[in-house]
């Protein structure tokens, strides 16, 4: 049952004894477990966030990229977006994550936004590389986005130049910032002494370094540094701006920073997310794209990738049966990432 009041959207999934709520002003996201009984391990009724590549055309062709999105990339058509939102509308689905590629170089990207948000009533935000910000395209970002992340390449003049562009609009902004084992130093020197950049964002958002682009650099790996302690330690110091992490980092917030678990965050894939790729395949995650197999959504629908799919039910098992050498702090963190325990940081 889904109601809508103003901004807030109110969820009650009573055979699964939780309810959700929803701010889609502000963002804030609250799940509520009924009274006796445990949270839920996963929405058997659909998935609450859909990570949808729109493209895989990207101008900058980084290596590390582990989507390998360049000028020959391929857009996601519109009327394919609008059978994702289609039914999504009837799943529980909040919100949207756009990605790419960069995914605001769509030439269909503010019909998108608008599509979204006025016609289906699930909050769009996208990751960009900072270039292709267009006047039409900050306009849409200014009426529909929740936020909009500009991921951080040396030397940072560009994601300077788009924070500036999003700021005016005031758009909330957030920074993508990728660790590994060599990147930790300037996240560091960001913490101790913050670019004038930083100080108009929303958050700092931290992702853990997965070695799955061209080049599969795993030497680089975040668990590989030795400045880990100084960085769980910054990252705890008060700061102007709010600090944040991807769910692949959940094992070394548990072992790094001593704080209530509620505030932790575990791997949600195929238990409350889905990622879409451009050419309509579904995975539980948008890094198992090269590694494991999909669910085709033009002859599957959303519901039945989500609740029948192969890798999806597998991911939700792994995720489940998880020893961990029957570590106690399994029960918060899950286990770290259930597809690559070379990234955990324990």
């Amino acid at each position: 049952m889904r109601m809508v009041k103003h901004k807030f959207i109110l969820q009650r999934f009573p055979e699964q004894h939780y309810t959700v709520l929803f701010n889609s002003e502000t963002g804030f996201f609250l799940r509520i477990e009924d009274v006796g009984f445990e949270p839920p391990f996963w929405s058997e009724n659909g998935p609450e966030l859909l990570d949808i590549s729109i493209t895989r055309w990207c101008d900058r062709e980084c290596l590390r990229c582990y989507r390998k999105a360049n000028l020959f990339g391929k857009h996601m058509k519109l009327e394919k977006y609008r059978q994702i939102m289609e039914q999504a509308h009837n799943l529980p689905v909040l919100q949207v994550a756009l990605g790419g590629g960069n995914p605001n170089q769509h030439p269909d990207f503010c019909e998108i936004l608008k599509m979204t948000r006025e016609e289906y009533n699930i909050v769009p935000s996208y990751t960009t590389n900072g270039r292709g910000l267009t006047k039409k395209v900050l306009e849409a970002s200014a009426a529909y986005c929740g936020a909009v992340a500009v991921s951080a390449y040396s030397p940072y003049n560009e994601l300077e130049l788009a924070i500036e562009k999003l700021i005016s609009l005031d758009v909330k902004t957030n920074v993508h910032f990728v660790l590994d084992k060599d990147s930790i130093a300037t996240a560091i020197q960001w913490l101790k002494n913050p670019p004038t950049f930083l100080s108009s964002v929303n958050a700092l958002i931290f992702l853990n370094y997965k070695p799955l682009g061209r080049i599969e650099e795993k030497d680089d790996l975040l668990k590989e540094s030795s400045s880990l302690n100084v960085f769980f330690d910054e990252v705890q110091k008060s700061h102007g701006y709010k600090i944040g992490f991807d769910s692949c980092l959940v094992s070394g917030l548990v072992n790094y920073i001593n704080i209530s678990p509620t505030f932790f965050d575990c791997c949600d894939a195929g238990r409350f997310s889905m990622f879409i790729s451009e050419d309509m395949q579904a995975y539980p995650c948008s890094f198992m794209e090269n590694t494991h197999s999909s669910i085709d959504l033009e002859n599957n629908t959303l519901l039945e990738a989500w609740t029948t799919g192969n890798e999806f039910i597998k991911i939700r098992q792994r995720t489940l049966n998880e020893k961990c050498e029957k570590c106690p702090k399994k029960i918060i963190c899950l286990g770290g990432c259930p597809n690559w325990k070379l990234i955990n940081l324990c």
